[in-house]
């Protein structure tokens, strides 16, 4: 049996220049990417006052108050994410769309729960003062939403904010008869 010839591997290369940058940022997945961003950037501002406020002034338990500035910062992102972000009107599809987005958004849950309550562990620690171990907290709770973003804007593009041809049919039928 003979060896099947082998390829060269190939090497992809990321330009970063600026010029580069901009080009792929005006593309329609790297627009999607950026407004995606946005809305993370806005639905992580939510929570993290949220959290602020719950944990900081009203000394919530770490985790009771994480999962409820989730829930806080979950609907906004939801939104903002299927309308602006993916382009997508009308009802929201409950298995297509909804279930998956909160499936996500509670694994996400679980793991800033888990990050927040062990950086409330960490903080009881190493600081005597609230603000710092709130600092601290938030610190957790935030490095945990970046670990996760990359994930969930994947999974958000390739699986649940899908344009299919039914749903283009869809519209396409709705706008004629509008």
């Amino acid at each position: 049996m003979r060896p099947l010839p082998q390829q060269p591997p190939r090497l992809t290369f990321v330009v970063l220049s600026p010029a580069a940058l901009l080009e792929r940022a005006r593309s329609p997945e790297g627009k999607k990417a950026l407004k995606y961003t946005a809305v993370s950037a806005i639905s992580v501002c939510v929570y993290q006052v949220a959290l602020v406020v719950l944990y900081g002034l009203l000394r919530w338990r770490a985790g009771v108050a994480n999962v409820s500035a989730n829930i806080a910062g979950g609907i906004p992102s939801y939104y903002l994410n299927r309308r602006w972000a993916w382009g997508k009107s009308g009802r929201s599809h409950l298995w297509r769309e909804i279930v998956p987005f909160w499936v996500l958004a509670f694994v996400g849950m679980a793991v800033s729960t888990w990050a927040a309550v062990l950086g409330d562990h960490v903080a009881h620690h190493v600081a005597h003062a609230h603000l710092l171990r709130t600092a601290i907290v938030l610190a957790f709770a935030l490095g945990s939403f970046l670990l996760l973003w990359v994930v969930k804007f994947t999974l958000f593009n390739r699986f649940i904010f899908v344009t299919r041809d039914e749903d283009l049919r869809a519209a396409w039928a709705d706008e004629v008869v509008a």
